[in-house]
């Protein structure tokens, strides 16, 4: 049973869930002055997930550091659909990967996989090493592709790219727990949300294997428009749609 007061003050910041939030700060404390020191964290403005330090990600515990993007729950849908497209032993990369958590997934789904990671922050980078290198991931630092050993071009049979896809016009409208907390190039995706998506495509081909797959998310009125971006550079593309997890992925192949 949660603390009645914790759940109040919690309630009164404008938590939605300040009922399990209460139980996980409980949780996560070592004690009573630690536990008033997070909940005021969280009550004014903090992600939850960088209070506690973790996430809870496709059933795996995700570190999640303070600063670094919290991996959204609706791209377990994204990762989903790469796990099931995926043979054991492939060769995967986690492109901004942020905390690593698709990573994450693909290491403990598949027996054997081989996955880099890389992301421009070096706060998400130290993160995600903490996430993958003890799974047997590698991570990277650098900007896109230019972060990956060169050996992997022509090899790699699954690309999650979680690029932004956030207008920059609309990056104010996020919540105040996205845009103050978490690193703007993680959030905004340039004036149409897919500029990087469209950087992404031009490199992609490259470095896919034949047969290799990219997958994406995006928004559902941007999915024309992203298809339409990996198609002009030679990739079979479509979106998949998913109702349950309010997400939409752009699935693209190399022929």
């Amino acid at each position: 049973m949660p603390d009645l007061e914790i759940v109040a003050r919690l309630r009164a910041a404008g938590c939605v869930f300040a009922e399990e939030e209460a139980e996980l700060l409980t949780a996560a404390a070592a004690g009573p002055a630690e536990l008033d020191a997070m909940v005021r964290r969280r009550a004014g403005g903090l992600p939850l997930e960088h209070v506690v330090g973790w996430a809870e990600f496709a059933g795996l515990r995700i570190a999640v550091d303070a600063g670094v993007f919290v991996p959204r729950r609706r791209t377990e849908f994204l990762v989903g659909l790469a796990v099931e497209r995926a043979r054991p032993g492939a060769v995967c990369v986690d492109l901004c990967c942020g905390t690593g958590a698709a990573g994450a997934v693909l290491l403990a789904s598949l027996p054997g996989v081989e996955v880099h990671a890389a992301d421009v922050e070096p706060a998400a980078v130290a993160c995600a090493r903490r996430n993958l290198e003890p799974r047997g991931g590698l991570v990277y630092e650098g900007d896109l592709f230019a972060a990956l050993p060169g050996e992997l071009r022509g090899r790699v049979e699954v690309l999650v790219a979680n690029v932004p896809y956030v207008p920059t016009g609309e990056v104010g409208l996020l919540p105040p727990e996205a845009r103050d907390h978490e690193p703007m190039v993680a959030l905004d995706g340039g004036a149409d949300g897919l500029e990087v998506l469209r950087r992404v495509a031009r490199e992609a081909p490259a470095w896919l294997a034949p047969g290799g797959r990219l997958f994406f998310e995006t928004s559902e009125g941007q999915a024309p428009e992203a298809v339409a971006a990996v198609t002009a550079q030679g990739l079979a593309a479509r979106a998949v749609t998913s109702e349950e997890w309010w997400a939409t992925v752009v699935v693209a192949t190399r022929p």
